[in-house]
């Protein structure tokens, strides 16, 4: 990845090689856990200063809601949807347990949706960056991440062998996490496919790279060119 996440995915790589082995268990959970420092503020992890602190310490409120192309989205969908979809696929798929996200985050967010914002239309993302609490919404994605964290210490080697039960996938759109809409639906499908090690591998891990990476390409280009798709 160009601008995020030096040495990133060669870790990622070494996970995927020993997460379902069962004697590589701890390290296995150890790797995750470094892995996904690195995927949020340092204050989550007390660890050192890292990309994604130098990414978000200077954002301004204007920022969070530039799109700079017309296939760019914004920082701030950005935020929102890796945080959901850890969420969702963390706390329902692998613990079993009801999410993080509740009604008094919701309302603390300022948000109007619940799902993971897959389906939105330019303007609905532009709605969404410009209204939503940008301050709560990093106090959201990172309480996402202890819960993460705390899942993760917890699970065992038959723990990551496990497939992700369908009444957990039912559940998901139950709450509001997905939308019936095409773009939507289908992450159901995808989810359900999967065992704990390769939810692990995916929402919280290489999906939260690969838009990170986007993040710090486009706070470059906003700084750097005066002409933009939507802000």
């Amino acid at each position: 990845m160009k601008y995020f996440g030096h040495g990133l995915s060669e870790q990622h790589k070494e996970l995927n090689s020993i997460i379902r082995k069962s004697s590589e268990t701890q390290r296995s959970k150890d790797l995750f856990l470094q892995i996904h420092a690195k995927l949020h503020p340092s204050v989550v992890s007390d660890t050192d200063r890292n990309e994604v602190d130098n990414l978000l310490c200077d954002l301004k409120q204007d920022e969070y809601a530039v799109m700079p192309t017309s296939k760019d989205e914004t920082i701030a969908w950005v935020l929102w949807h890796i945080a959901r979809i850890e969420d969702l696929t963390m706390n329902i798929l692998v613990a079993r347990e009801e999410q993080v996200f509740n009604q008094d985050w919701r309302e603390r967010l300022n948000s109007r949706i619940t799902d993971t914002g897959n389906a939105l239309t330019d303007d609905e993302i532009m709605e969404l960056s410009r209204t939503i609490n940008t301050e709560q919404l990093i106090c959201y994605r990172n309480a996402v991440a202890h819960k993460t964290r705390d899942i993760i210490r917890s699970l065992s080697a038959a723990d990551l062998k496990r497939r992700v039960r369908q009444d957990d996938i039912d559940k998901i759109l139950s709450v509001g996490g997905v939308t019936q809409q095409e773009n939507s639906i289908w992450l159901l499908d995808f989810w359900g496919k999967k065992d704990v090690a390769g939810i692990l591998l995916m929402p919280p891990a290489r999906h939260v790279m690969l838009h990170l990476n986007d993040c710090c390409k486009w706070k470059e280009s906003i700084r750097t060119k005066k002409t933009f798709f939507r802000s």
